[in-house]
């Protein structure tokens, strides 16, 4: 005797609900939510000096970090720091320029002066 049209979708419906979890999507931790910008340093003139970007690091024994990249503010202007994560706050050393120190899998590395008019950060030399 052939299934009536209910009694075969019943056996599918049951059939699909015994599936094999190895069928089933891999499941997904959620992901980690990205610190917010946060104001670091300000300077005369409105300019503020914000952490923005950020990425996970890894040191060398295992221990992780959050590096930050730098943007520069002021008015309506953003300037983004190129190519300078760093685990530390940024320090003013006069009206034109900041220093902030690189980091380097979650350890300060070399120090660098951000010009805040152009975001051109040059390394220091000691």
């Amino acid at each position: 005797m052939m299934p009536t049209r209910g009694a075969s979708c019943l056996l599918l419906t049951a059939g699909l609900a015994c599936g094999r979890r190895a069928d089933a999507p891999p499941r997904q931790e959620p992901a980690a939510a990205a610190p917010r910008d946060s104001l670091v340093v300000t300077a005369p003139g409105g300019v503020e000096v914000w952490f923005t970007l950020a990425r996970n690091a890894t040191a060398p024994d295992g221990a992780g970090c959050v590096d930050r990249a730098l943007e520069i503010r002021r008015g309506g202007a953003r300037i983004p720091v190129p190519l300078l994560y760093t685990g530390t706050a940024p320090r003013l050393v006069n009206d034109s320029t900041i220093r902030a120190r690189l980091s380097d899998q979650c350890r300060p590395a070399d120090s660098y002066l951000v010009d805040l008019r152009t975001g051109r950060p040059m390394r220091e030399h000691r």
